[in-house]
């Protein structure tokens, strides 16, 4: 198990994480930095766990608002696939009809 040190608010937190992700854990804690940064920033400190538990929620609004897009875009996605397969099952079905026409058509002048 790998260790990283991570800042944010200008305090430092000793964080466990699997071996080879301390780079990902860095890179994520800077990130609430950033988000506890801005809203030190426009609200004044008002203390590291108030602005942690702003940040915290901050940060899932947005997890909860990329997973609702990435759900439209499946959604959507799938029904263009299916509107795809339609299609192309009429196509199918018009060109078997066209065919079985002409043979009967044949048929008719034998």
């Amino acid at each position: 198990m790998a260790q990283v040190s991570v800042t944010i608010n200008g305090r430092v937190y000793d964080i466990n994480c699997d071996d080879g992700q301390e780079e990902h854990v860095a890179g994520l804690a800077g990130y609430v930095d950033d988000r506890v940064a801005d809203l030190a920033r426009s609200m004044g400190q008002i203390g590291d766990a108030r602005l942690l538990v702003m940040a915290s929620l901050l940060i899932s609004d947005e997890l909860v608002e990329a997973a609702r897009e990435i759900q439209g875009l499946k959604s959507r996605s799938e029904a263009e696939v299916e509107e795809r397969v339609m299609a192309r099952e009429s196509d199918g079905i018009d060109a078997l009809s066209s065919q079985l026409e002409e043979l009967a058509a044949r048929l008719e002048r034998a």
